[in-house]
């Protein structure tokens, strides 16, 4: 072991005298183990508020009672199950929204709450009669607490009970009466389940006697599984991770590259000296193992903070796509800090690895041959092409026979090998080709210069290409999402005016206010329900025969007839994801789930509903009152002027404030869909962004590492008279010119990507398909973004060389 410490001691001597090499090494290693680290930190904490909150139902085996077709039902089913000797509990359910914010609400009622639940420790905190007396009690997680400090009000108006802390309350969420909940969420005498003590219904009449069919008793996992619906947003964020990781190690294994071959004269010594090449082997390993835990661990605190930083946009993301509420901070957990620990110790063995295989593998006498990166890089393009070709098309066969989103995914990764394989050879064939025309002695001199360094920069230009594609396919997913988006709003949003009433009896004085306004053209009721459909909760969604609905909702395939027919209760519109989910196509016959029973109806149309992670059917206002018959009748949407919309607005909260739950004109809603489609994709192009900023790192390590080496290259034409300003400017030119050709790669492979991302992993991660859109000017971006990236990693080497002193070139000449 002594010896093998001081072997170790000989080769870490190596990074004091090339501090550069060392810094660009830690800092690609920290900085894949941060972004990957990073994303698993915010995958975990999202997946853990997940559990918590399935864990508030499911805990102790509880069963719980729900109605048989999806949605609320009526407290008095909650009565007479407990006067038949079932042994439930109450349990409403619902979105609050306070500060701007979205919060999960829950009432309970404690007195009848099993024991065994969680919610039981998590609900009223031992003060039971403030708990159950006006205005209650609201318990909440103490990230909560800190969050809504102050806050007395919810945005809807009403007040905001007293907070208590409950250290096993879930973040984002608010346990009260549900009395109060009923209050809040103006949902009054209605609950969302009914939990079931175990052996709750033990001698007791049947479910059917009691309930007649409306009601249906579920199983302990039967609770919304926000982890299975969230399943693809991580995936998504977990593919960003482990290429943004993959990037930082291709500055590693440059850098480290390059220091092996700068130590094979040591090497070469230490093994003329006796070493033996286990205990040279070891030291190396030795070596690795203290690179890796010092990069590592400066990457998780580096990971701490992206996830910080982002955690605010994915939450967002969440619960606009999902409806999910996660915590607001994170919380550290050991088993994320040991596996970004261990991938860091994984990267640096895949990246660092060859130099350790390369010395058990060579003879002492040979592993004194230095060998130029570059000319090994150059040996490498003969079986890259090929590789690249069977990659391209193992991605094609798994495009076309591929039914999944991992299927998606293997598309997207063997695009990408293929990318990075090709890239070496197309850049030699591009640099001959241009040579070709190249004329006078300089100019010649340059393109041949430059096939041969460039492939010593190819690691460094891969990281770049998959970066710059990166960057182009999810921009023009991102933006082809945006601009189909914004028409859809457009066609969808025409109602001047939007609102909903607190009750029906507050809807019927507005309705007689608004029935005197001669300026409103039309009051369209826009009445929901809820349903199961395809396993999963959809919304029923009933409008009365108009033509703002027949002109301004755009379907993807509609049959001929088919408004006449949903209008006369004959055929439902059935959203894009749902159909998707169900296999249904136009003509299709299927059931619905309603309060009488099972009603059968077809598909006369297809739409899309982008960004709604439910289902959703559209049906006629008749047909909904018919088979709900209890649906609330509080939604509308006015058709009036533009112009006399917000004055209508104003006077309607004036004279009908407590009337309203919400209000909001055309306008406010379109910026607000807007806002939530920013914030839900900040994430993406945050991860882009970073991807992109440590692709820049790998060109600046490679460029500095190379640096020395470029001068014994150079010396000679300075000595034929060129002088060293022209050197620094056709330094930059090289550079310059391979991002170039590199970004001009890009662009085809990341509009390939962008075409798999809206072809196949949008539509099973969302049950949507986008149109696909190229953006031109979204390419000269790239490309401008890449030229100068690589012009600022190469100026300070060429600031450099037209600085360096007659003496560092002569000495050139001497070595």
């Amino acid at each position: 072991m002594s010896r093998i410490l001081l072997v170790f001691l000989a080769l870490i001597s190596h990074w004091r005298r090339r501090p550069g090499n060392f810094a660009a090494l830690i800092a690609g290693l920290a900085a894949a183990g941060a972004l990957w680290s990073g994303v698993s930190a915010l995958n975990g904490e999202a997946r853990r508020s997940y559990a918590e909150a399935a864990t508030l139902f499911s805990g102790g085996g509880l069963r719980s009672v729900e109605a048989a077709y999806g949605g609320l039902f009526s407290q008095e089913d909650f009565a007479a199950l407990r006067r038949a000797g079932w042994k439930v509990s109450p349990v409403l359910e619902g979105t609050l929204r306070i500060g701007g914010a979205a919060y999960r609400l829950l009432g309970v009622d404690p007195v009848s709450l099993p024991a065994d639940a969680r919610l039981a420790r998590a609900g009223e905190g031992g003060d039971l009669a403030g708990f159950l007396a006006p205005p209650g009690i609201a318990i909440v997680a103490p990230t909560t607490a800190r969050r809504l400090a102050g806050v007395t009000r919810t945005d809807r108006g009403d007040p905001l009970p007293p907070l208590r802390l409950g250290p096993e309350t879930p973040a984002a969420t608010l346990i009260v009466d549900i009395g109060v909940a009923q209050m809040l969420l103006a949902q009054h005498g209605m609950v969302s389940r009914l939990l079931l003590a175990q052996g709750g219904d033990i001698g007791a009449p049947a479910l059917e006697t009691l309930a007649g069919g409306r009601l249906k008793l579920g199983g302990a996992d039967e609770t919304t599984d926000l982890a299975r619906l969230t399943d693809a947003f991580h995936l998504n964020l977990t593919a960003f991770g482990f290429l943004a990781f993959l990037t930082g190690l291709f500055i590693v294994h440059a850098a480290h590259g390059l220091a092996f071959e700068q130590r094979l004269p040591m090497l070469r010594t230490l093994r003329a000296l006796g070493v033996e090449t286990r205990d040279l082997a070891g030291a190396m390993a030795l070596e690795l193992a203290a690179l890796a835990l010092l990069a590592g661990s400066v990457g998780l605190v580096g990971g701490w903070f992206v996830a910080s930083a982002l955690l605010p946009d994915v939450a967002s993301s969440l619960e606009n796509l999902y409806g999910a509420r996660i915590a607001p901070a994170l919380s550290f957990e050991p088993l994320w800090f040991a596996s970004g620990l261990a991938m860091t110790f994984a990267g640096a063995l895949a990246a660092m690895g060859d130099g350790l295989w390369k010395t058990l593998r060579l003879p002492p006498l040979q592993i004194g041959q230095i060998q130029a990166s570059a000319g090994a890089e150059a040996r490498r393009v003969r079986w890259q092409a090929p590789a690249a070709v069977v990659a391209l098309a193992v991605a094609g066969a798994a495009f076309t026979f591929g039914d999944s989103l991992a299927s998606g995914f293997a598309v997207i990764g063997l695009l990408l090998l293929a990318g990075i394989l090709a890239l070496p050879p197309l850049l030699a064939a591009a640099l001959r080709i241009i040579g070709l025309r190249a004329r006078g002695v300089v100019a010649e001199w340059f393109f041949a210069d430059n096939r041969r360094e460039a492939p010593g920069l190819s690691l460094a230009l891969m990281a770049l290409l998959l970066a710059l594609s990166a960057n182009i396919g999810v921009g023009a997913m991102v933006e082809g999402f945006r601009k189909t988006f914004v028409d859809w709003l457009d066609e969808r949003l025409v109602a001047e005016v939007y609102f909903e009433a607190r009750d029906e009896a507050a809807a019927a004085r507005i309705l007689a206010c608004l029935r005197a306004r001669p300026e409103i053209a039309a009051i369209l009721p826009l009445w929901r329900a809820q349903s199961r459909l395809g396993g999963a909760p959809a919304e029923i969604t009933g409008a009365p025969p108009h033509d703002t609905f027949r002109k301004h909702f755009p379907p993807l395939a509609l049959e001929d007839g088919g408004w006449a027919k949903v209008e006369a209760g004959e055929a439902a519109l059935v959203s894009e994801q749902l159909a998707r989910r169900m296999g249904l196509v136009i003509g299709d016959a299927f059931e619905v789930p309603t309060p009488g029973g099972p009603w059968t109806t077809r598909v006369a149309g297809i739409y899309p509903d982008y960004g709604n992670p439910r289902g959703q059917l559209r049906i006629a206002l008749d047909a909904l009152t018919a088979h709900w018959p209890d649906v609330r009748r509080v939604n509308y949407m006015l058709r009036l002027p533009p112009v006399a919309a917000k004055t209508l607005v104003g006077e309607l909260q004036a004279r009908h404030g407590d009337d309203l739950a919400r209000i909001v004109d055309q306008a406010q809603v379109k910026a607000l869909s807007m806002s939530i489609f920013e914030r839900t994709f900040a994430v993406t192009a945050a991860l882009d962004t970073l991807t992109l900023a440590v692709s820049a790192i790998a060109l600046v390590a490679a460029l500095t590492t190379l640096g020395q080496q470029r001068l014994a290259q150079l010396a000679p034409l300075w000595a034929m008279g060129v002088d060293r300003k022209r050197l620094a400017a056709l330094e930059l030119a090289r550079v310059a010119s391979l991002a170039l050709l590199t970004a001009l790669a890009a662009i085809p492979l990341g509009n390939a990507l962008a075409y798999v991302l809206v072809a196949v992993v949008n539509v099973r991660a969302f049950g949507w398909r986008l149109p696909f859109h190229v953006f031109p000017g979204q390419w000269a971006e790239v490309a401008a973004m890449a030229v100068v990236a690589a012009a600022i990693s190469a100026a300070v080497p060429a600031l450099r060389l037209a600085r360096a002193q007659p003496a560092q070139l002569l000495k050139a000449f001497s070595e």
